[in-house]
């Protein structure tokens, strides 16, 4: 009778050993509610969440869209009041990202799988995290312009008024441009006083700049070249060119707020992007991936043919009212 109840009890502890990991696996899953702002557009922001999903089926996301700066200002009145909702930021550029980093609002997340990426495609403190690669470049209407190879070849009073551009004060891509113009010898602010004295009204994001160069509208556009080439892909006459100058580019930065209501979910989510799956659904949405293993969709240049340029981001950070406000004074708010 010893020995049974021995066996019998053997048995229950070699069998809870075997349960235990998995037990402790399913605890560890990440679970529960995470709250996602983001500026990417509405159907890759829907593309993106449910694909995370299906990756982590116990995770609810509830995600909200709008512009960069829309978004900071809805964070900073949460902040103001102490009711910070999101878990996580995906928006379009480092300098919001750099602000909030240099308020000591994000988490580090040290253990970020980056050894895929580029160091300069991520914060080096661990903060906030590139997905992507966007480069602002010259649009044209193929059937009302010419391709010009320069930056300031669009400087001609041919095109006075027939430029669309988006506003750095309402688009990350944008505002990065505007910063990383401003400090490159060969643009600089004088680009911008030519721009003005055309008659050029930078507005809004680059869903309506593209939509003005691919109806004719305008001849040219200062626009995110994923755009163009998604658009040229179906079939509008817009095409593309990279600029001798340089061109300044987003990486769709990624951070998870240092209020975090769900971190393991948080993590998670940082995870899936970085990761082969989350690079792939970049490259399936039409845009450049950050990890150089996974091949950019058709009709991008390859990346080490372009002249990328990389403004200083604690600067532009410090220096952002100031850029505003002279942006403001030329072309108004």
């Amino acid at each position: 009778m010893k020995k049974l109840m021995l066996t019998s009890v053997t048995s229950l502890l070699f069998t809870a050993a075997l349960a235990g990991p998995t037990l402790a696996q399913a605890a560890d899953k990440p679970a529960g509610t995470l709250v996602v702002y983001t500026s990417q557009a509405p159907e890759i922001a829907q593309q993106t969440m449910d694909a995370f999903k299906a990756a982590y089926p116990g995770i609810q996301v509830e995600w909200t869209r709008n512009g960069t700066t829309q978004l900071m200002n809805v964070l900073h009145t949460e902040m103001m009041s102490g009711k910070v909702k999101p878990d996580v930021l995906l928006v379009a550029d480092a300098i919001n990202l750099g602000a909030l980093k240099k308020e000591k609002q994000l988490y580090a997340y040290q253990d970020a799988p980056v050894d895929h990426l580029k160091p300069a495609f991520y914060d080096r403190d661990k903060t906030f995290f590139g997905t992507k690669i966007i480069a602002t470049v010259i649009a044209y209407n193929t059937q009302r312009a010419k391709p010009v190879n320069s930056w300031k070849a669009l400087l001609n009073a041919d095109n006075k008024g027939q430029i669309a551009m988006p506003s750095p004060l309402y688009s990350g891509a944008a505002l990065y441009k505007l910063h990383t113009d401003i400090t490159t010898p060969d643009i600089g602010w004088n680009f911008y006083k030519q721009l003005a004295a055309l008659g050029i009204a930078p507005q809004g994001g680059n869903g309506p700049a593209l939509k003005a160069v691919a109806s004719g509208l305008d001849k040219y556009g200062v626009i995110t070249d994923a755009d163009i080439i998604r658009a040229k892909k179906q079939g509008s006459p817009i095409d593309l060119v990279y600029p001798e100058e340089g061109v300044s580019y987003v990486t769709e930065p990624v951070a998870i707020m240092k209020s975090v209501h769900n971190l393991p979910a948080a993590k998670a989510f940082v995870d899936f992007l970085l990761s082969e799956p989350g690079q792939k659904l970049v490259v399936q949405q039409g845009n450049r991936p950050v990890d150089d293993r996974i091949a950019a969709p058709e009709g991008f240049v390859p990346v080490d043919q372009i002249k990328l340029l990389t403004p200083d981001v604690e600067k532009a950070v410090a220096d952002d009212a100031q850029v505003r406000e002279q942006f403001t004074a030329l072309f108004g708010g």
